[in-house]
């Protein structure tokens, strides 16, 4: 073999050599191991009990109507806040130039005691117009603040809550007649919202 034949070996093996470490031909010891996981989602789900709170007739200017219903907390996620928004429509005679909501005030109580301070009152139109956008900041810091005194904190899994509520037909001291025969539908909606994400 000439010098130059081994020399064109030399240099065609050297480039194999190359090309196999290249190409991570090297043998090793290897071991492979397979985790499944799973990410559960939990279910927020919020129960009012009655689902009819209040349906009275006959009333008039001066009528109280107190009435309890159960906040039940039958999902698996604790809940932090319930804003709650309300809407009503008002059935009249024609003759109104007034607003029926506007004299209905509602009183969230404590407890049922008749000495009972009430957390706060509101009319049904104060409720409509300023407390029933739940994606207002102001809205959801009221209720969060509101909450956090029946909840102390939150509503667990599996646990409920009675609240009080009384209705008021205010007595203005003057002429109410327009009212009369005039009725009131009330739609309220309980949205329940999480507590904070945590460590897992």
């Amino acid at each position: 073999m000439n010098l130059k034949k081994k020399l064109g070996m030399g240099i065609a093996s050297a480039a194999l050599g190359i090309s196999l470490v290249g190409g991570g031909t090297f043998a090793y010891f290897s071991d492979t191991e397979v985790t499944n996981n799973t990410f559960a989602a939990g279910k927020l789900d919020l129960a009012v009990d009655p689902t009819t709170i209040v349906d009275v007739s006959n009333i008039k200017p001066g009528d109280t109507i107190l009435r309890e219903f159960k906040l039940i907390n039958s999902g698996s996620l604790a809940i932090d806040d319930v804003l709650l928004s309300t809407n009503y429509t008002v059935n009249g005679n024609g003759n109104n130039n007034q607003d029926l909501g506007e004299h209905i005030r509602v009183n969230f109580l404590l407890n049922a005691d008749k000495d009972s301070v009430p957390i706060f009152s509101k009319t049904l139109k104060d409720l409509k117009e300023n407390y029933s956008d739940t994606n207002a900041p102001n809205v959801i810091q009221f209720w969060d603040e509101f909450w956090d005194q029946i909840f102390n904190g939150y509503l667990a899994p599996g646990t409920e809550d009675t609240l009080y509520v009384q209705f008021e037909f205010v007595d203005n001291g003057e002429d109410q007649n327009q009212f009369q025969n005039d009725s009131l539908n009330l739609e309220w909606k309980f949205n329940a919202t999480q507590t904070e994400g945590e460590a897992k």
